[in-house]
């Protein structure tokens, strides 16, 4: 079915939209505009959302607001969005009269007209996203990129072209109910995250897996050798494993030999592309090369790869140098919301740096970071929710010496400003901060976007 198809099966009928954001304004001006009865349901009050009621409003939905935006709410297809779980009783009493419940992905994965490759991980897919659109747009092909980055697809689907190529990222939340797979699946690496809100690791986990559950046998996923959990959820695929790893030598995907990435299949081999060469730093940005390059094989020219190395800059928020002044450098590596990514930050510089922490508590433990902050780490500066949680941690750790000394603050303003008085010449200062940024700001760009301001606003 295409994207008409799919509204034309709704007339007469009414959907609601529960959120409304981002990935679901859209969704709303596309049902309305198509005569489809459409309610718009959200916490926030009229006054909140601003011209944004009015506009919705003037294209005919109608606006459910306030504390009781669920209750006893009732429509043949209710568009969950993707920070609500499932199985809110709200969501589950409506299923039992009758409703079919969806999303804005879903919907996307059963209308969209050309190969999906989507990736999802703990860490690294937003950039393993945007270097496998990368590789595309160098090699000419049209690329829709959405899911959990770029802009909502359902509503561009009817432009999408069979021989186009879609590349999402998507969340566990976004994979919680999903019930169908793209063709080319990565995952990229499964630590702890989100705990906050899945009820446990077990169902953190389930909901990644749903990227490949539902794929066929011409279908393929590729995983992280080097990383316990999605190792063994590779025996799971319906379709052809392939794997990656920056340690050792796969049989069928890509790996790290003599300072270049390899690709290996079918018992032939062949060098794509030299580390040295990859312009974003970190090792951890090397296993990101290697998934997009075993997911792209033969579908883009290693030429292609080769001048998306040299030329991709990295995404905004991931360890991006914001500026050099009196020779301290520093950068925004804001995206780091949990340990596991903070960690592979760290590791990117080959010096000791001052490091900026902390902020909302996703119930993720910080044992893993302490003897990186020890190793890696000559100044740690602490603010937000978290900074007793990570003080704790690394003090308690059996190689803390005293060194890092850390100093608490209590807003990231006072966190530049010491930042800033203690750095020397040669220093590099890092906002890296482990935690989401909930209890200061609305996400991770926000905070990054402040802090980038702060940093700018440092008179010479």
């Amino acid at each position: 079915m295409d994207l008409q198809g799919y509204l034309d099966s709704l007339r007469g009928k009414t959907a609601a939209v529960l959120g409304i954001g981002v990935s679901n304004t859209p969704l709303v001006e596309l049902l309305c505009s198509n005569g489809v009865r459409t309610v718009a349901c959200d916490k926030k009050t009229r006054d909140a959302l601003g011209a944004t009621a009015q506009k919705l409003e003037s294209l005919g939905a109608e606006l459910r607001l306030g504390e009781d935006y669920l209750k006893d709410i009732d429509a043949d297809v209710i568009f969950r969005t993707p920070g609500m779980r499932p199985d809110v009783p709200e969501l589950l009493a409506a299923k039992g009269r009758g409703s079919a419940v969806t999303s804005e992905m879903q919907v996307f994965f059963e209308v969209c007209p050309c190969p999906i490759i989507a990736v999802t991980g703990s860490d690294g897919k937003t950039t393993t996203t945007s270097i496998i659109a990368e590789f595309f747009r160098a090699a000419g092909r049209t690329v829709w990129l959405g899911g959990n980055i770029g802009h909502p697809l359902l509503a561009e689907a009817g432009r999408i072209k069979p021989d186009d190529i879609a590349v999402l990222e998507l969340s566990s939340f976004q994979l919680l109910d999903m019930t169908r797979s793209p063709h080319i699946a990565v995952m990229t690496n499964l630590s702890p995250n989100h705990l906050d809100v899945h009820r446990d690791m077990a169902e953190y986990i389930a909901a990644k897996e749903n990227i490949f559950r539902y794929q066929g046998a011409d279908d393929i996923a590729v995983f992280n050798l080097d990383n316990d959990i999605t190792r063994e959820l590779s025996a799971k695929t319906n379709g052809r494993a392939r794997l990656f790893s920056r340690r050792d030598e796969v049989a069928d995907g890509a790996f790290v030999r003599d300072g270049a990435i390899w690709l290996r299949k079918g018992g032939e081999e062949r060098e794509v592309v030299k580390t040295a060469d990859i312009r974003i730093p970190g090792q951890h940005n090397v296993e990101n090369y290697c998934a997009a390059i075993a997911a792209v094989d033969g579908l883009a020219p290693d030429e292609a790869v080769r001048e998306v190395a040299r030329e991709f800059r990295g995404v905004e928020h991931r360890i991006e140098l914001v500026r050099e002044r009196r020779g301290v450098k520093w950068y925004n590596d804001s995206i780091a919301s949990s340990p596991t990514r903070t960690i592979a930050g760290l590791r990117s510089f080959d010096q000791k740096v001052i490091l900026i922490a902390g902020g909302y508590d996703k119930h993720i433990p910080f044992t893993p970071l302490a003897p990186e902050v020890v190793e890696h780490v000559k100044l740690l500066i602490l603010c937000g929710a978290t900074a007793d949680a990570i003080r704790a941690a690394v003090t308690t750790y059996e190689g803390y010496r005293g060194a890092p000394e850390i100093v608490e603050c209590k807003t990231l303003q006072e966190a530049v400003d010491t930042a800033s008085a203690r750095a020397a010449r040669g220093d590099i200062v890092t906002l890296s901060p482990a935690c989401a940024a909930f209890d200061q700001f609305a996400n991770f760009m926000e905070r990054g976007k402040a802090f980038k301001q702060m940093v700018n606003s440092l008179t010479d």
